[in-house]
């Protein structure tokens, strides 16, 4: 009776475990799948009950990363989908290379270019300086939701971190504030608009919620630069391929961006005084 009873109980959290990972990485279930293949021979081989679980374990990371790195770029391809550097590449890099563990720095070839000869010609303006990226979008199929975000489902969708300075040497850096590059917002001053404010009071919860949940301990470390920050906006509002870029109406105003590219979301997004959206 027991073990009759475990089976659906062994049958549920694999399906919870499925689902999970495939929500956050696309591809991470069918891996899963395929590692639950390997649990018989893994059960036959070991008898101690832990020895077991760190097998199975180990065995889906292997998996997973092989697939990640050396598989998925290959099949993408001819789906219209490439991935963006996991190293630093032509002054563009991932800010967190978690970003492209779970499979979310994939782009249209086009956007890819794109972001490498704004990377390249803002490093010539600001020696030194790096593009951070943050979020893109999954290898495959368009309209699979890339969570929490509402439109990077296609290819065409990128969110790069804002440029910083540090707060004590007022030299300009390469790191920012927050670990994921979101949650940390560039806050509008008593003469500007409060966007955020504003969305609340409409019933928009959701955006401002990530000031809410990201530590903001690191924020007083650093300085918002603006003059890096506009004009890596300037460069992409100039590239003929790029469609809309979204940023925090207080801060188009305030960096003075005057193209009709750069565009209010809406309130049902998030805010935007953390980073900058681009697409084709």
């Amino acid at each position: 009776m027991f073990n009759l009873m475990k089976r659906p109980l062994k049958f549920a959290i694999k399906l919870l475990i499925f689902t999970i990972i495939t929500i956050l990485t696309q591809v991470g279930g069918i891996v899963f799948l395929l590692s639950l293949f390997l649990n018989n021979w893994i059960n036959k081989k070991t008898e101690k009950s832990y020895l077991r679980f760190i097998y199975k374990f180990f065995t889906f990371i292997l998996l997973y990363l092989s697939f990640t790195f050396l598989v998925i770029p290959v099949i993408a391809r001819p789906f219209g989908r490439v991935p963006l550097p996991l190293l630093e590449t032509h002054h563009l890099q991932p800010l967190n290379v978690l970003t492209c563990v779970l499979n979310r720095h994939y782009v249209n070839p086009e956007l890819k270019q794109t972001a490498f000869e704004v990377a390249e010609e803002l490093n010539t303006r600001f020696p030194g300086t790096v593009v951070n990226y943050l979020d893109a979008n999954f290898p495959f199929i368009d309209n699979f939701p890339l969570v929490p975000h509402l439109s990077h489902n296609d290819g065409k969708k990128l969110d790069l971190s804002f440029c910083y300075r540090d707060a004590a040497s007022k030299e300009p850096t390469n790191d920012c504030p927050s670990f994921i590059g979101y949650g940390i917002s560039e806050e509008p001053t008593e003469f500007e608009n409060n966007t955020a404010e504003y969305c609340d009071k409409k019933g928009y919860w959701q955006y401002g919620i990530l000031t809410s949940l990201v530590n903001q301990s690191k924020k007083k470390d650093f300085s918002f630069d603006h003059i890096r920050t506009a004009e890596l906006v300037k460069l992409f509002a100039k590239q003929s391929h790029i469609g809309k870029i979204f940023i925090e109406p207080h801060l188009k105003t305030r960096l003075k961006l005057n193209s009709e590219k750069i565009r209010f979301h809406g309130c049902q997004a998030v805010r935007h005084d953390d980073h900058i959206h681009i697409q084709l």
